[in-house]
C-alpha cells in the first residue's frame, strides 16, 4: 500500500514537471533537433502513463493518458510510444474507414513526414512512399515546397500537415501540390486553426519578430492564422475541396477512447 501511494505520488510530480517541461522545449529546441531525439525519450516517459484509460489509433498502444503537448500543453495529447498527436489519430482512423490507402497501389509524397507515420507507411507494400522537406532529418528528399523537384502529375496522394502555416506563399505551394498531383489523385492538407476563425486568412509579412508574429498568428514560427476561407484558398490552387467531419459522426464514448481532436475538419482535396 505505501509503494503503491509512493509510486502514485512520484507519477504526479513527474506528470505535473512534464507538463511544463514540454512547453519549455517546444520554444526553445528546434524541430529538426527535436524530431531526432524526442521519440527516445518519451518512450522512457511512458512507464508513468501505463494504464488503460486511453488508446493509440496509430499504434495501438494504451495508456492511462497520453502525454501533454504543445507550447500551451495541450493535456491527453502525445502518444508516448510513436507521437501520434491527436490530429495523426484522427487521419489514421480516418484512412482505416474511409478510404482504401493501406490496400490500392499509389505513389506518395509525403512532406514533413511526420515520426508516428513514417515507419509503417514505408512497410505498406502497395505504397512507393517518398518523403520530402526543406529541412527536417527524417525525410529523404530535401526540397522547397515553392518548387517541388519532380514532374506534373506525378503522385497519387500527397500528405502535407502544419506546413502551410510556416511557408512564405502557402497559395504557390498549393499550387505545386496540385501540379505534381496526378488527376484522380488526392491530398491531405491540414492546418491549425485558432478559435475563434476569423473570416479571412491574415497574413502579414512585416510582422517577423517571433513574439509578434506568437501574438498575430498563433505561434512564433508561424506566418499567417488561417480563417473560415481555407477551403476557397485551396479552390484557388485548382483543388476540389472534400470537408470530411468524421470526428463530428464519431460516438463520443469513442472519441474520448482516442483522444481525438473533437472539432477537427479533415481537409481531403481531390484533382480532378
Amino acid at each position: 500500500m505505501i509503494l503503491q501511494y509512493l509510486w502514485q505520488l512520484i507519477t504526479d510530480h513527474t506528470l505535473f514537471l512534464m507538463k511544463h517541461l514540454v512547453s519549455f522545449v517546444l520554444r526553445n529546441v528546434p524541430r529538426k533537433y527535436l524530431q531526432l531525439v524526442s521519440h527516445h525519450a518519451l518512450r522512457v516517459m511512458a512507464l508513468f502513463y501505463k494504464g488503460k484509460g486511453v488508446q493509440c489509433t496509430v499504434c495501438d498502444s494504451e495508456f492511462r493518458k497520453f502525454l501533454p503537448y504543445g507550447r500551451e500543453s495541450r493535456e491527453n495529447a502525445l502518444c508516448p510510444k510513436c507521437l501520434a498527436l491527436e490530429r495523426h489519430r484522427l487521419i489514421w482512423l480516418y484512412l482505416n474507414e474511409r478510404t482504401d490507402f493501406f490496400t490500392k497501389e499509389r505513389k506518395m509524397l509525403h512532406i514533413a513526414p511526420e515520426l508516428c507515420f513514417i515507419d509503417r507507411f514505408e512497410a505498406l507494400p502497395n505504397l512507393d512512399y517518398i518523403t520530402g522537406d526543406i529541412e527536417s532529418p527524417l525525410a529523404k528528399v530535401k526540397m522547397d515546397i515553392h518548387k517541388i523537384p519532380f514532374d506534373a502529375n506525378s503522385f497519387d496522394v500527397i500528405f502535407c500537415n502544419h506546413v502551410l502555416e510556416h511557408v512564405a506563399d502557402d497559395l504557390l505551394a498549393m499550387r505545386e501540390m496540385h501540379r505534381v498531383l496526378k488527376p484522380g489523385g488526392w491530398a491531405i492538407l491540414q492546418v491549425p486553426f485558432f478559435p475563434p476563425l476569423p473570416e479571412q486568412t491574415f497574413e502579414d509579412a512585416s510582422i517577423t519578430s517571433p513574439k509578434e508574429r506568437e501574438k498575430a498568428f498563433g505561434q512564433d514560427d508561424h506566418v499567417r492564422l488561417y480563417g473560415q476561407d481555407y477551403a476557397d484558398r485551396l479552390q484557388q490552387a485548382g483543388f476540389q475541396v472534400v470537408e470530411e467531419k468524421l470526428v463530428f459522426e464519431l460516438p463520443a464514448e469513442t472519441v474520448k477512447k482516442y483522444a481525438l481532436p473533437a472539432e477537427e475538419i479533415i481537409y481531403r482535396v481531390e484533382k480532378h
